[in-house]
């Protein structure tokens, strides 16, 4: 048991400063007789290392199709993090919420690299406004991720789940037709968040990622360049100052993270 434990720690240990986290399905599009499988990734640029299924770490884990909403279950210790029998017929959404984490930078200037590459290049303005220190850095985040699979006919839309901050598809991209774009919206609590950068991750069937950022409009809605045959992660994150739930985690900033992720079938 106590190598099990020490295994399950490394494995969770390991990404840690590695904010990003997605929902990565062995195949995003499945038979009704077929299982979801599916691991949960943290890393960066579509690369990174699988979770195992460890209900400490999250809040929220589930299947949603048409009406019907599963948690997803499973084995302390299982790898991938997710497999599970589908729903039936439809468009499949599955989304995690993480439980809230920290993170300590060494120095003022990592942590505005990152802020600045998430899109607020104002960082430091607002950290001497607020009269935080400009040394000791840190931070606490919570991801907030969703994936879309197709089963059967894949027939059904994304929609709002209730997600602090959240990515919603306002086309399914396994049964309309996808020219050369897909419209997302974007939500901070009950609002569109406008104006705010989008990160699109676009990995061809070769393997190649390719990074492209974008600007949501005043409705927090974004069209976004996609192609047959890739698969797609998207991502924004919220930079606000810690709410007051996490004081005991004493940091200064708080870090909300949306993902989605896609892919588009051949001929869509």
């Amino acid at each position: 048991m106590r190598v099990i434990l020490t295994l399950i720690a490394v494995l969770v240990a390991l990404p840690a400063q590695a904010h990003e986290l997605w929902i990565a399905p062995h195949a995003y599009q499945l038979a009704p007789d077929a299982a979801i499988v599916a691991d949960l990734t943290n890393g960066e640029n579509f690369e990174g290392n699988h979770l195992v299924y460890l209900p400490r770490l999250f809040d929220r884990f589930e299947i949603i199709s048409g009406d019907n909403v599963v948690s997803v279950t499973g084995r302390l210790g299982d790898q991938p993090a997710l497999n599970q029998s589908t729903l039936g017929a439809g468009l499949h959404i599955v989304a995690f919420q993480s439980r809230a984490e920290t993170l300590n930078y060494a120095t003022f200037e990592k942590f505005e690299s990152f802020a600045t590459h998430k899109g607020y290049p104002d960082i430091a303005a607002r950290h001497a406004a607020r009269g935080l220190d400009p040394v000791r850095m840190k931070e606490v985040y919570t991801r907030f991720s969703k994936s879309l699979i197709g089963v059967g006919s894949a027939l059904g839309q994304d929609r709002r789940l209730g997600l602090e901050t959240e990515l919603v598809a306002l086309e399914n991209p396994y049964t309309d037709i996808m020219a050369d774009s897909l419209e997302v919206q974007l939500f901070y609590r009950d609002d569109p968040r406008a104006d705010a950068q989008i990160e699109l991750f676009d990995k061809a069937p070769d393997g190649t990622v390719f990074l492209t950022l974008h600007r949501t409009d005043a409705n927090g809605r974004a069209t976004l360049p996609v192609k047959p045959g890739h698969t797609y992660l998207v991502n924004a994150v919220v930079l606000r100052a810690p709410d007051a739930r996490h004081a005991r985690h004493r940091a200064v900033w708080e870090s909300l993270w949306a993902n989605l992720t896609f892919a588009v079938p051949e001929g869509g």
